[in-house]
């Protein structure tokens, strides 16, 4: 399925034109898109175009998305594995980990989707849209449409999920933040039952890709009449499956903590063959919770997995056995994400019974805030050995905060080899110094930090070895700590008291603005100095600045113009470098042969058409 180990939400995933006009209908510069059109993107990446997408097909009343694909076999199951504990909440809105949500993307559906293969932008739960000059918004819903329990899907359930979760701030703001033009939040209004109407103030380029957000259940969560007050506990883990309503391909089933997640398919699913029956054609969808990658490993190799993500040191391996193997392999080429190093500018405090308690000690405060100190990090990492050793080259070395592969990527920032000299050059000009080959700054005091990341990814955890003799290599005693993911999350979410950690970020080819909520000062994973709405702080200058170019950004429909914005906001983040990236890899998969259906996407990965997917494991079969 999709890789777990990424740290946020990915649901908005490229770029909208919205200068762009498809069936113009006069002088208001109007235009409708329907189930068989998406809006058209002149940067949407060129790959393989033979993925078919759904079309709209109405029947008894009901208007169902049509799978364009061989019709499969009813039954059987697909099994992935995730590393860690497992999920956190099955609450799509108040998710910050991306185990939690991928396991609420099976179940919740939005407006809108992207096409896989080019980015577009295509219905879901919508059936078509009217755009009035870029700041309306009508959007037709499919009709007919139920949720698991056999309720309908209605306009009240778009209203009730925008308008009194995501604007209300209920849960993760992510979605809420990325909205706001100029402080100001979209309206929404109803037009009839399965019609609403969203106006913005101004052309927002981002503003459709973002109505992907799921759609939530209002009939589920509003039976409690207190149900805002008791938002964060609907959907926990240990909610009774039988009790969650679903929109999407599969409903939950089993969840054991510490061993599986286990779904079943959604009998009200309105996606169908060309048989015209329900999908999806897995009975069951399991997430095996699998610990380490090597646990992984040794499920797949003793078939217990369908898939499993290869990392550098073992593909060469799993490629000399495949064509005796019952599996493929597929290369789908460079992670669009990142593999980085943080560090916690924080310094900020809690008042604990009179006494300022620090998230992080002053006098590293005073190593991190120092940009001296910080490219002097950078330049002791040898990123061209982690690539070679830790990637087995099946990896890119990384200097900026967009993958090279993207088109808003800063050409400009060309990066740098290891240069332990230079590293040196950054601290003496700060006053550090060196004694018996320890390092000291100029206070006297022993420069030692802890570094963290997720135990059990094991490109992680040898990353932090190679980080750790790379920073001893100019004195810098490190402290390598793994630990349980979601014991990490919260330190970077909550407690803030960490001082470097190692993680990666998915990231896509085409829009960054999907990384507001990394890169805005007060977003919710502005990992590197973390605010609260309680504990905002001073917004350093350059923070401010960076804050200023994504809204500036967002404003302007061409690419041209957004791209002079998003090449300053790399610049700054480069030159500042609260975050020293590492690499981006290779995305390399193997999947059983047994499984049907598959359109490998460099965009999307290799089985983001769940519910299409079949097992056919019948001699000859291929």
């Amino acid at each position: 399925m999709k890789r777990i180990y990424k740290v946020i939400l990915t649901i908005f995933v490229f770029i909208l034109l919205l200068g762009l006009c498809v069936n113009k209908d006069g002088s208001d510069n109007s235009y409708t898109i329907d189930s068989a059109e998406v809006v058209k993107n002149p940067d949407a990446v060129e790959i393989n175009k033979t993925y078919p997408i759904p079309r709209t097909t109405t029947q008894n009343g009901i208007d169902y998305l049509q799978s364009q694909l061989p019709v499969g076999k009813f039954g059987g199951e697909f099994i992935s594995s995730t590393i860690g504990e497992g999920p956190k909440t099955f609450n799509p809105f108040t998710s910050t980990d991306a185990t939690s949500s991928a396991m609420s993307d099976i179940m919740y559906d939005g407006l809108f989707t992207s096409n896989p293969m080019t980015g577009e932008v295509i219905p879901k739960l919508a059936k078509s849209i009217e755009i009035k000059n870029n700041t309306k918004y009508i959007i037709h819903l499919r009709k007919g449409l139920k949720w698991s329990d056999g309720k309908p899907i209605t306009a009240d359930d778009v209203m009730f999920t925008w308008k009194d979760i995501i604007f209300a701030g209920l849960g993760n703001t992510s979605v809420r933040d990325s909205m706001l033009i100029d402080g100001k939040l979209p309206t929404i209004q109803k037009l009839d039952n399965y019609t609403v109407k969203f106006t913005i103030s101004k052309p927002f380029a981002p503003f459709l890709r973002m109505l992907s957000a799921p759609i939530a259940p209002k009939h589920y969560f509003s039976a409690d009449k207190n149900w805002a007050e008791n938002f964060d506990r609907f959907l926990a883990t240990n909610t009774n499956p039988k009790e969650i309503v679903t929109s999407g391909a599969f409903r939950l089933k089993e969840y054991v903590p510490a061993q599986r997640v286990v779904f079943e398919r959604n009998p009200n699913y309105y996606v169908i063959n060309t048989e015209n029956k329900s999908l999806p054609y897995f009975d069951k969808l399991v997430y095996l919770i699998v610990g380490d990658i090597n646990n992984q490993i040794l499920k797949f190799e003793a078939n217990e997995l369908d898939e499993i993500s290869l990392k550098g040191g073992d593909v060469a391996r799993y490629k000399a056995k495949e064509n005796s193997s019952n599996y493929v392999i597929y290369n789908l080429g460079a992670d669009n994400g990142t593999m980085f190093l943080a560090i916690n500018l924080n310094d900020r405090f809690n008042i604990e019974k009179g006494i300022k308690k620090y998230f992080v000690p002053k006098k590293k405060q005073k190593w991190f805030n120092d940009v001296n100190f910080r490219r002097a990090i950078d330049y002791a990492i040898d990123r061209k050995s982690m690539v070679q050793n830790i990637a087995n080259g099946m990896a890119t070395p990384l200097y900026t905060a967009e993958s090279p592969n993207g088109i808003y990527y800063n050409k400009n920032l060309k990066g740098h080899e290891r240069d332990l000299n230079k590293s040196k050059d950054f601290l003496r000009k700060s006053g550090f110094y060196w004694k018996q080959n320890r390092l000291y700054d100029k206070y006297g005091n022993l420069v030692e930090i802890d570094l963290y990341t997720n135990a059990g990814n094991t490109e992680r955890e040898a990353l932090g070895v190679m980080i750790k003799q790379d920073l001893a290599d100019i004195g810098i005693k490190v402290n390598f700590k793994p630990v349980e993911f979601n014991s990490l999350i919260n330190k970077i979410t909550n407690s803030f008291d960490w001082d470097m950690v190692i993680l990666g970020l998915t990231g896509t080819p085409v829009e960054p603005h999907n990384g507001i909520n990394v890169w805005k000062s007060i977003g919710p994973l502005h990992i590197f100095n973390q605010r609260t709405s309680k504990n905002v702080g001073t917004i350093l200058p350059w923070e401010k600045k960076i804050d200023e170019l994504f809204d500036k950004g967002a404003l302007k429909l061409s690419f041209n113009e957004r791209k002079k914005y998003y090449d300053e906001y790399q610049k700054i983040v480069y030159e500042q470098t609260p975050i020293v990236y590492l690499y981006s890899p290779i995305r390399i998969y193997a999947i059983r042969r047994k499984i049907k259906n598959l359109y490998p996407s460099t965009l999307s990965g290799l089985t983001y058409n769940i519910e299409e997917l079949y097992i056919d494991d019948s001699k000859g079969a291929k």
